[in-house]
């Protein structure tokens, strides 16, 4: 059975929300709504999901970013595929769609940032194509909202 991928819609938010369970981020439905919202509404992010059988069975998120010291690149900010449906190459289907989306606003680059303890995940980056350039720590600092 082959798999279809396609842009997210608001409708995807409860599958979405289950799928990112699986690792380990808790969302609900109402929380990946208002993000699906966010990211529909900005044409810098972009997201697909991986439909089999008519199954939602995989999301990605990327987003389009820049630094001042170096060139612009493509994030991948989340991909998940469902731990039923994994190595069947739906993660690279997706990593595929991103990276067309990409080459469509003319960025060279993609990058993803994975946690150094999910080294599954490490090799499945490799395997599509993906070369380790750097660790780093992450400090986060709360901010009040306004």
């Amino acid at each position: 059975m082959s798999i279809t991928t396609r842009e997210i819609t608001l409708a995807d938010a409860a599958t979405l929300a289950s799928l990112s369970l699986q690792f380990g981020y808790s969302v609900s439905e109402e929380e990946m709504a208002q993000r699906i919202g966010q990211v529909l509404a900005r044409k810098e992010h972009c997201g697909f999901v991986a439909v089999k059988a008519d199954q939602i069975v995989g999301w990605i998120h990327g987003f389009h970013t820049f630094r001042l010291e170096s060139e612009p690149f493509v994030e991948i900010g989340g991909l998940v595929v469902d731990q039923i449906f994994r190595r069947q190459g739906i993660g690279q289907q997706l990593v595929l769609q991103v990276r067309e989306w990409a080459a469509e606003q003319s960025v060279a680059k993609l990058r993803v940032r994975c946690h150094t303890a999910r080294t599954d995940t490490h090799v499945f980056y490799q395997r599509v194509g993906f070369t380790e350039s750097k660790e780093q720590k992450v400090f986060d600092l709360a901010v009040a909202p306004q």
